[in-house]
């Protein structure tokens, strides 16, 4: 298994190491289904909308995918390529 350094927006300068082709094709279906501008998506619904986005052999029954949309999420907001919401409910859109 092939491993990757994300970052996480929460905690700037700490990376973690993840499973390279989940994160990849989890930031895939998360990048395909985030709208372009505000209000954006919750997150529940962004787990919606990946999940039949995702490789069966990677995500069987979207098994983990909440975790993973979490985990992309993070390290997009690190890198300035979406954006969160200033005000509840979380909403996400690609920047």
């Amino acid at each position: 298994m092939t491993k990757i350094e994300i970052q996480n927006v929460g905690q700037p300068g700490k990376t973690y190491s993840v499973d390279a082709d989940k994160f990849t094709e989890m930031r895939r279906a998360v990048l395909l289904s985030l709208p372009n501008s505000p209000p954006g998506m919750t997150p529940s619904t962004l787990i919606a909308a990946v999940t039949p986005l995702l490789s069966v052999d990677l995500f069987p029954g979207g098994k983990t995918a909440g975790w993973w949309v979490k985990a992309v999420q993070l390290d997009l907001e690190a890198k300035a390529i979406i954006k969160r919401a200033d005000k509840a409910p979380v909403r996400l859109w690609r920047v």
